[in-house]
């Protein structure tokens, strides 16, 4: 985030001075990608992403686990066919460069789709397994709760 910040703040300087960098608004946008990728990632280590809830606390505790349990599978398989994609396509795109630094071939550029995709992966089969080893209700619904109930 701070590189981007930093890459952003360059090109804007140089632009203003008359000399603008050719390649910044390029790697600006490569550099959103990666941090939206694994900030995504972090947030599933975190168990931070979005979700209902409210809904979920109005449920009784087995309905709950199961709900909760179906949606981290959904939630797997997704980033599974997400990170497959990703690798599918890499080879693809090893002969493409990007067009402002054409030393820096795609497949990099794109490697964030499969290694961002392992990681959630690997944090989501994480907290499916805290949620089969659940034995109580959580004292709250959502996120992290689920994961305490496992303490």
């Amino acid at each position: 985030m701070v590189v981007l910040a930093v890459e952003v703040t360059l090109g804007v300087v140089f632009r203003f001075a008359g000399r603008s960098l050719i390649w910044y608004d390029e790697v600006a946008s490569v550099l959103l990608a990666w941090v939206t990728f694994y900030g995504s990632a972090l947030a599933s280590v975190r168990r931070s992403h979005i979700g209902c809830p409210e809904l979920v606390e109005r449920m009784p505790w087995p309905a709950r686990r199961a709900v909760s349990i179906a949606a981290q599978i959904l939630v797997i398989a997704f980033f599974a066919l997400l990170g497959g994609v990703g690798v599918w396509i890499a080879p693809i795109l090893a002969t493409d460069t990007l067009v402002s630094l054409p030393w820096i071939p795609m497949s990099v550029v794109q490697s964030v789709i499969p290694v961002s995709a392992a990681l959630i992966i690997v944090a989501e089969v994480m907290h499916l397994i805290d949620l089969f080893n659940a034995k109580r209700p959580p004292p709250r619904a959502g996120g992290v709760a689920l994961a305490e109930a496992t303490q």
